[in-house]
């Protein structure tokens, strides 16, 4: 009697919803949707290395707004896939959309490219000019 609980293992019962869920969570076995980004000082310009592995390139968005990068990605399923039996289906949507400070970027000169799942963007600094001396006239 003593091994006998109310909550066991019945799949409806509430608490074993939101034990699931907690397991699930805290032992990191669902998927965290991220784009992981790694951004390096090369002296005159920043490399920025953003992983979006699965994408195609049509699906990849970069955007200047202000003095921010915008990194965004979607994929949706298409509608050919509809047709198919899955048991399990969890790539049938992602998206990504990330934001960068770029301030000190050069905007009209910064370049990507999208090779085996990383974009790979370059961001030239801008340059600092010495601010010019001069002597005013007093009136």
């Amino acid at each position: 009697m003593y091994g006998v609980t109310p909550f066991g293992r019945n799949p409806l019962n509430l608490f074993s919803v939101f034990n699931e869920l907690d397991r699930n969570f805290f032992n990191d076995t669902m998927q965290v949707n991220s784009c992981r980004t790694d951004i390096r000082d090369v002296g005159d310009k920043y490399v920025m290395e953003a992983e979006l592995a699965g994408f195609d390139r049509d699906e990849i968005s970069l955007d200047i707004k202000d003095s921010y990068l915008v990194i965004s990605a979607e994929r949706k399923n298409s509608s050919d896939e509809n047709n198919n039996r899955y048991i399990r289906r969890e790539r049938s949507y992602s998206s990504y959309k990330r934001s960068f400070d770029i301030s000190d970027v050069d905007t009209e000169n910064v370049n990507a490219e999208y090779k085996n799942g990383v974009l790979t963007i370059d961001l030239p600094k801008k340059k600092h000019e010495e601010p010019v001396s001069k002597r005013l006239e007093i009136r």
